[in-house]
């Protein structure tokens, strides 16, 4: 494929045409490419643009988990913001978008499987989020980060970024909102000793409520808890 056709491409998956498109050519350069150019061509590398790519994502997606979690306390949408500002996670939107196909890689390095390497493809993800804001600004950056991590974020499970413990998250919940906390009640206790069955229901702010059933008290307490949290956050939780 000629590079322009490449370049074009990636264009068109991104959703973004680059006014200067030495800029996308840069993004996708590698050191070791650019090492091994005559130096009469001064070809740059991307490895700024990766460090300056790094910092626009990471206020980009918190940005965006700040309004889809409001209920979410500062502990939440660190982790949130971790999981999605990661390496594993720039790498696969990069496989998605075929930015492997367009580096611009030494021979010695393309042999070497640098096209599907995460840490090359997460580099390069940071370094066109770069070039995008270089180009044209922040809010360009912003459209395409929206478009690309919106099902990620909708994706997110309020209880996986508790670790689970969805009593405490829901404690969390309402001191920071500067509620009273959650009250639970024994609502039935059935089955025989060997194969017991609890329903508790739980009560947010006297305004929402919701039930949980388990082997145990506690476990029943927990899903009670987990089903309150996707109720208020209005978020599906998956067990």
């Amino acid at each position: 494929m000629a590079r322009s056709d490449q370049l074009d491409r990636l264009e068109e998956v991104l959703g973004y045409q680059f006014r200067d498109r030495a800029l996308l050519e840069r993004a996708l350069t590698h050191s070791s490419y650019a090492n091994e150019a005559p130096k009469s061509e001064a070809v740059r590398d991307n490895e700024t643009l990766e460090f300056l790519g790094d910092s626009i994502l990471g206020f980009l997606v918190a940005e965006m988990l700040f309004e889809a979690f409001p209920g979410f306390r500062e502990g939440q949408l660190s982790k949130a913001r971790s999981h999605l500002v990661s390496e594993p996670s720039f790498a696969r939107f990069a496989k998605e978008l075929g930015i492997g196909e367009a580096l611009l890689l030494a021979p010695g390095e393309c042999r070497s499987g640098g096209r599907v390497r995460e840490s090359l493809l997460a580099d390069a993800f940071e370094a066109v989020f770069a070039a995008v804001t270089l180009d044209t600004g922040l809010g360009a950056a912003r459209d395409v980060a929206r478009k690309l991590f919106a099902g990620a974020v909708a994706e997110l499970d309020p209880g996986e970024l508790s670790f689970h413990d969805y009593k405490t998250a829901l404690q969390e919940l309402a001191q920071g909102e500067g509620k009273p906390l959650p009250s639970y009640r024994l609502l039935s206790e059935s089955g025989p000793d060997h194969l017991k069955e609890f329903v508790f229901e739980v009560v947010y702010d006297e305004e929402l409520s919701a039930r949980g059933t388990g082997a145990t008290k506690k476990e029943a307490q927990r899903q009670a808890a987990k089903a309150a949290l996707a109720l208020r956050l209005g978020r599906a939780t998956r067990a």
